[in-house]
């Protein structure tokens, strides 16, 4: 069973599922974050929704080069967690499926082409603060608290 998180589901509303893939992306001792600069802006782990006929992998690759311009290598899927919530850029009520990677940044090969996006470089006490959701937060300490 996966592990839902944040809000409960609402009775009687109906809710789209929507599989999405993210990356903790360790960078020596600091994390790269995207920052959703729209009001309010949310700090995020970068990736986003899986398009028709797109895996999970392939989502991570172009949702990661979308939101902060990196280029990264070496996923490895950690394990996944629902939300329930309002999308308001697609006007739907969600139930978002999140697949959590941890993957290796390679290099920034331009800036984010994602309208509204800004990278962020974090320590990872800041980066678990700064999570604007549970799920990612729950993710983010426990790849943190199983380092060296």
């Amino acid at each position: 069973m996966i592990r839902r998180v944040g809000e409960t589901p609402k009775p009687g509303q109906t809710y789209k599922l929507r599989a999405g893939a993210y990356a903790i992306l360790p960078l020596k001792r600091r994390f790269l974050l995207t920052a959703s600069m729209l009001e309010p802006i949310e700090f995020q782990l970068p990736g986003g929704g899986i398009d028709p006929g797109e895996s999970p992998l392939q989502t991570l690759y172009r949702e990661v080069r979308e939101e902060i311009g990196w280029s990264i290598s070496q996923p490895r899927r950690l394990g996944a967690f629902r939300r329930f919530v309002f999308m308001p850029d697609y006007d739907i009520w969600a139930e978002k499926l999140c697949h959590v990677y941890v993957a290796r940044p390679i290099r920034q090969i331009h800036p984010p082409t994602e309208p509204n996006h800004e990278t962020l470089i974090l320590d990872a006490d800041d980066a678990i603060a700064s999570l604007g959701n549970e799920g990612d937060r729950m993710f983010m300490a426990a790849y943190v608290a199983s380092r060296p």
